[in-house]
């Protein structure tokens, strides 16, 4: 009966539907129900007429708009299925009855030429990141070709492949409506909300495997780049960004672990934390994976419209099922599209991207989008498969390869990655903090790195009542009564005399520093309150995104990260500024650390996982400041 279901929909032309198969289950979940396109994620109709309603969504990559950032805008709508009719259907029967005949590609190719991607990837890490304008960067390009089948026979016929032929995907899925068609298998869970407990996925660093398959030495040596190993540390403090916005007790991370494919090996960690959030909020305040986009969130998204040379469509959105849960409300569980193939009168396109950091080699980031690219093209035939790689069940296949991620030597060496990190979030986190400054009140001044969401939650667990305000939304009213401001991190030049954002955290750390009002400055402001008091910035030799280093701070060494382009230096040796208190380093003269009266500030981010010392220094400076 389900199988006949699913025939009666196929032969239909008008009909849409959803396939989807989730990681380590035996059935496909099928799912009818009305289209309805929305604008905002507030409007996906989670209730009609009063009673709950199960709702998928497909939410393009434009809807992040609704955060206040920039998107070319593409029309691509906010597509939800009202689902009326809900069926499992097994597996194996399921692969019979889908349509295996190979789908001929016409004028199959990249739209982007290796060479063009590379360059555009030279003038990313020379012109944003090398300008401080963020630490990592995602920018795609896309495989395109024609077909001579119907969108919706080639879409079945695909789905049945990425079953058979892809391993380790989150969700294998197909979804079929008016004009919007998409068939893929994602590898990664955006954000998962169930029962008051959210948990987000981020998945990083990307080995290709050698042709037949992985093998320890191999792995090894990927697991050893320091490259992939801080490509992963800088989308987990981006994500820990997100979890802090959403959840009450701030997030803990748990792994790392390999996520296995048939081409391709990826490491990823796990966050969980507690949240009383509307799923929909949940989705609108995760919008959307630094891997997929790049970090800071907002600065990624202008660099992403700078660089891209077309909307986006639904790559690196989401995929999002609500079900209705006992409590009354609804769970969420949303994989990003990523791995996916869109079908539209005959025209198919592949994005895929890379993610660029400071290490990256512009040909070595051609060759991640290739790999990235392989798992989907080889299921629709535009490139061979790799079959000693694949897990398959075929009578006559090879048996599939024992899991690396079980061999001592990989399992010391992801262990050996959290020995880098705080472990202040690698522990659980409470909700209800009675610190040192208990009673105390603190606004923070977000200047577009929302890194002030992690540094707020630390603050409540030293005791701070704090409130986190936007840089254009700051009244000098609200600073005033402040308790104590902290001045947070932001992309681009302190230099810039044209930034209106610069202009404004200039204004926000001298009416402190001049009413001699308790002050904390991080990073960018930490850069402001530097040539407030005299001391000359320059941009450093090579950028310090996602670095850790052992740096003096006062009387103490402390391990902390770094996220910055720009530094304050001064001449090797000097201990104070005017009245100020210098902490640098001894050879170089940049400025990690000042404190004056009623003042402290820290170049590095003490509240990034990279930041072991991070609560501590935090502390001794909060203390310095409210003295």
């Amino acid at each position: 009966m389900t199988l006949s279901r699913l025939a009666e929909l196929a032969a239909d032309p008008t009909a849409s539907f959803v396939l989807i198969a989730r990681d380590g289950a035996d059935t496909v979940e099928l799912l009818t129900g009305e289209v309805v396109d929305v604008d905002l994620l507030a409007d996906i109709p989670l209730t009609v007429d009063g009673a709950p309603r199960e709702v998928f969504a497909m939410v393009p990559y434009r809807q992040v708009r609704e955060r206040g950032f920039v998107a070319q805008d593409d029309g691509a709508p906010l597509r939800c299925v009202v689902v009326e009719e809900h069926l499992a259907l097994p597996t194996p029967a399921l692969l019979e009855a889908l349509p295996s005949t190979p789908v001929p590609l016409r004028d199959g190719g990249f739209d982007i030429a290796d060479d063009e991607y590379a360059s555009i990837v030279e003038t990313v890490i020379a012109e944003e990141i090398g300008r401080g304008e963020g630490a990592n960067f995602v920018i795609r390009r896309d495989y395109t070709a024609e077909i001579d089948v119907d969108d919706r026979v080639a879409a079945l016929t695909w789905f049945r492949a990425l079953l058979t032929h892809e391993r380790g995907a989150y969700w294998t899925f197909a979804v079929v409506t008016p004009g919007h068609i998409a068939v893929g298998a994602s590898p990664e869970a955006h954000v998962v909300a169930r029962g008051g407990i959210v948990t987000m996925n981020p998945i990083s660093g990307t080995f290709r495997h050698p042709a037949g398959g992985a093998t320890k030495e191999t792995l090894v040596d990927f697991l050893s780049s320091t490259k992939e190993t801080e490509e992963l540390f800088m989308v987990v403090d981006e994500e820990l960004k997100m979890m802090s916005a959403v959840c009450s007790d701030g997030g803990r991370i748990t792994g790392p672990r390999l996520k296995e494919m048939s081409r391709l090996t990826h490491t990823e960690y796990m966050l969980r934390g507690r949240s009383a959030l509307d799923p929909r909020d949940i989705l609108r305040e995760t919008m959307f994976a630094p891997t997929v986009t790049g970090s800071p969130m907002q600065n990624a998204c202008a660099v992403i419209r700078r660089h891209e040379t077309k909307p986006r469509g639904y790559y690196s959105g989401v995929a999002a099922l609500f079900t209705p849960n006992d409590e009354g409300g609804h769970d969420l569980d949303a994989p990003i599209l990523i791995r996916t193939v869109y079908l539209r009168d005959g025209s198919l396109n592949v994005p895929v991207g890379a993610t660029l950091v400071r290490h990256s080699d512009p040909h070595g980031e051609v060759s991640e989008t290739h790999g990235k690219a392989a798992g989907v093209l080889g299921a629709i035939g535009a490139i061979d498969r790799d079959s000693a790689a694949e897990a398959r069940e075929d009578a006559d296949a090879p048996a599939a390869p024992q899991s690396l991620a079980d061999d001592p030597t990989v399992e010391a060496l992801l262990a050996s990655r959290n020995s880098r990190l705080a472990e202040f979030w690698l522990n659980p986190q409470g909700e209800d903090f009675t610190g040192p400054f208990a009673g105390r009140s603190a606004v923070v001044v977000d200047a577009e790195d929302r890194f002030t969401t992690m540094l707020a939650h630390q603050l409540r667990h030293l005791g701070l009542d704090v409130t986190i305000r936007p840089w254009k939304e700051t009244a000098d009213a609200e600073l005033d009564a402040a308790d104590l401001v902290v001045a947070g991190p932001g992309p681009g030049d302190p230099r810039d005399a044209t930034s209106e954002r610069i202009e404004r955290m200039r204004q926000v750390v001298a009416r402190r520093v001049d009413a001699g009002a308790p002050l904390l400055a991080v990073c960018l402001s930490h850069q402001i309150l530097s040539h407030r008091l005299g001391i000359d910035l320059a941009p450093l030799d090579a950028p310090h995104q996602g670095l850790q280093k052992g740096v003096p701070v006062f009387s103490e060494d402390a391990s902390i990260g770094f996220y910055n382009t720009f530094t304050a230096r001064v001449a090797p040796g000097t201990v104070s500024v005017g009245s100020a208190e210098v902490s640098a380093d001894p050879t170089t003269g940049d400025v990690y650390a000042l404190r004056g009266e009623h003042f402290a500030s820290i170049q590095g981010h003490l509240e990034s996982i990279l930041s072991r010392d991070g609560i501590r220094t935090l502390e001794r400076l909060v203390t310095h400041a409210l003295a």
